[in-house]
């Protein structure tokens, strides 16, 4: 008897892990055919060579990544170390990394602020944290344009005011790419935070100050630490689409102050080196999964030995 009660045990065992993966297969044919195979067509791309109007062909060659580095005289064919792209990728590491601090700066404010609301309200708050979404990101980032350049609603205000007697130069600067991507990404950090700091018990914060915290200390102490999923979360959504941002630093910087999406949209455009711009790609990639790989690694170590 208990033979046959392991014979069907086992069938039902077999027969879950086969409807569990029929109901994972849908899933896994979706990330294999937008995810997985479009990046092997970009890793193969940056191994080719460019075509004379676009495209790629034969022969495979790794001139693509040592174009990113070095520039090729076409005398003598030697090579010249040139930091151009280096520091592209720097000024976008820059723009998202303060990106993403202003975010957390003014979105966990806001996020507690949220939660600390009555239930009933709670809904009407994630209602204007969402409501940018319900239009493009071109005609927000167009909105911010005419806002902020020289004859915008905040130099007239301003000037009517008397404040300045000449328009503050805010258009196509570091500040106003900084500006439009804020405001393009903030709900992506407010929403993480909302999420954590909701089940935030505040029973212990009521605990913290009976036992003579000072405000600061519940901060760090209590509610930080209880958000840290929220924050991670928040900082990962909006540091990595800042830093391969397109629309925002083209429009509002002018075409002057060249991001990593502007450099390799730039490539599969005009310049028509499809190599490169795969290769710019895939180092960018690369790059962001470093990052995160270390960043996982000493967040299990800290677990480990805490």
């Amino acid at each position: 008897m208990s033979d046959t009660a392991s014979v069907s045990l086992a069938l039902r065992e077999k027969a879950e892990r086969r409807r569990s993966r029929l109901l994972t297969l849908p899933a896994v044919l979706v990330i294999t055919i937008f995810g997985i195979l479009p990046l092997l067509v970009i890793v193969a791309f940056s191994f080719m060579s460019p075509g004379a109007y676009g495209g790629v062909e034969p022969p495979f060659t790794l001139e693509a990544y040592v174009s990113f580095l070095f520039s090729r005289d076409i005398f003598d064919d030697t090579l010249t170390f040139t930091p151009d792209y280096v520091l592209i990728y720097l000024r976008s590491l820059t723009f998202a990394l303060g990106t993403t601090f202003v975010c957390l700066l003014l979105g966990f404010p806001t996020a507690y602020f949220m939660v600390t609301r009555p239930v009933e309200s709670r809904k009407w708050w994630l209602l204007l944290v969402t409501i940018p979404f319900w239009s493009n990101l071109l005609i927000r980032t167009y909105a911010i344009m005419f806002i902020i350049r020289d004859e915008g609603l905040i130099n007239n205000t301003l000037i009517g005011m008397g404040l300045i007697n000449q328009p503050i130069v805010m258009l196509y600067t570091n500040f106003s790419i900084v500006l439009g991507l804020f405001y393009s990404f903030l709900p992506f950090m407010v929403l993480p935070l909302y999420s954590s700091l909701e089940k935030l018990d505040f029973r212990l914060v009521e605990a913290g100050y009976d036992l003579y915290a000072t405000r600061s200390r519940v901060l760090w102490r209590i509610i930080v630490p209880m958000a840290k999923p929220g924050i991670v979360a928040g900082c990962l959504l909006v540091f990595i689409p800042t830093i391969g941002a397109y629309v925002t630093p083209l429009i509002l910087g002018g075409g002057t102050h060249l991001m990593v999406g502007d450099l390799i949209a730039q490539q599969f455009g005009s310049s028509r080196n499809w190599p490169l711009g795969a290769a710019q790609a895939i180092i960018l990639m690369a790059g962001v999964l470093v990052a995160l790989f270390f960043y996982v690694r000493t967040t299990s170590e800290a677990k480990l030995h805490g």
